[in-house]
């Protein structure tokens, strides 16, 4: 187990109502309480951080600087958290001068040509 990985008691109250559930369903499938609130809060957190919404807040926020590098891959994971410090590089970055591809039409035939020369020559 990494550090990260200790258990850490916490302490929360809870309507009775939810308690008896959570008792109920634990002895349906013959688990300990504990296990299934873990698990419940690991799912929860799961599809929060895959959602679309908090996803575009997060970036939003770490793009202006209101979220550090290790706090977005503790609200994504670290391959989003990756993409996303790549992505801000790059925005904070010169723009890449690539030539366009000659091979792909990218346009699918429509493409208008601009004319650039000087009209004052």
């Amino acid at each position: 187990m990494g550090a990260s990985d200790e258990p850490r008691r916490i302490h929360f109250q809870s309507p009775e109502y939810l308690v008896e559930r959570l008792d109920a369903i634990a002895d349906l499938f013959d688990k300990d309480r504990t296990d299934l609130l873990l698990e419940a809060i690991r799912d929860d957190i799961e599809e929060t951080a895959h959602s679309e919404s908090v996803q575009e807040l997060v970036a939003t926020k770490y793009y202006d600087d209101q979220l550090d590098f290790e706090t977005v891959k503790q609200l994504v994971g670290a391959e989003t958290a990756q993409r996303l410090r790549l992505l801000k590089a790059d925005l904070e970055g010169e723009p890449l001068d690539l030539a366009a591809s000659e091979d792909i039409d990218i346009y699918g035939g429509d493409a208008t040509t601009a004319d650039t020369s000087d009209a004052d020559e």
